[in-house]
């Protein structure tokens, strides 16, 4: 409803800060129709992309962490699958066409609330270029990885798990490294 000045005289709404009945966190509420505000952990769907022996890796050209090595991946889309979203991530990032292979790990990232879903894949054709969110990319050696460079706990963990299942053809996801939160960032490459 509007009035003859093309104002709202819709009812405004008002959050308050409660634990809604049959919660048990707080959470904001709507004082006018009780709507309740969820906020939830984002999702990140991104691949380990492997070619001849070598792996896809972007050096990012945004922050966070812009100027250091990842692989492509980034935020899900509303109405977009995870498989979807890391096929975008890749064109997007490295500009590279990919086959998923599997589900390689999915992580959980608390302090951020972030979750995410990281595949095995290969390149479909070896074609690939530095996306608007990439300064450069490139395959590398498991032995050439930047691994004082990489961007991202997470990171340093989704190349460790596609090792440790590189010929395998089929496993189980990897979680977090056992007492990892992705809090910090490793400071020197894996055994």
């Amino acid at each position: 409803m509007t009035d003859e000045n093309g104002s709202s005289n819709a009812p405004r709404a008002s959050f308050s800060l409660r634990i809604p009945d049959g919660d048990t966190l707080t959470r904001e509420v709507c004082e006018t129709c009780g709507f309740i505000n969820y906020v939830n952990p984002k999702i990140v769907a991104g691949a380990v992309i492997h070619h001849d022996g070598r792996i896809l890796m972007c050096k990012r050209a945004i922050e966070p962490r812009s100027g250091f090595w990842t692989i492509p991946a980034g935020y899900m889309e509303q109405n977009e699958t995870a498989e979807a979203a890391a096929r975008r991530e890749a064109q997007e990032e490295a500009c590279a066409d990919i086959v998923l292979e599997g589900l390689l790990a999915v992580y959980s990232i608390a302090r951020i609330s972030q979750v995410q879903l990281i595949y095995r894949a290969r390149l479909d054709e070896p074609r690939f270029a530095a996306g608007p969110e990439s300064l450069d990319v490139a395959l590398v050696g498991f032995d050439e990885i930047p691994w004082a460079d990489l961007a991202f706990p997470s990171v340093h963990w989704a190349l460790r798990h596609f090792d440790a299942v590189r010929t395998l053809t089929s496993f189980a996801p990897f979680t977090n490294p056992s007492g990892e939160t992705g809090d910090r960032l490793p400071v020197a490459p894996p055994d």
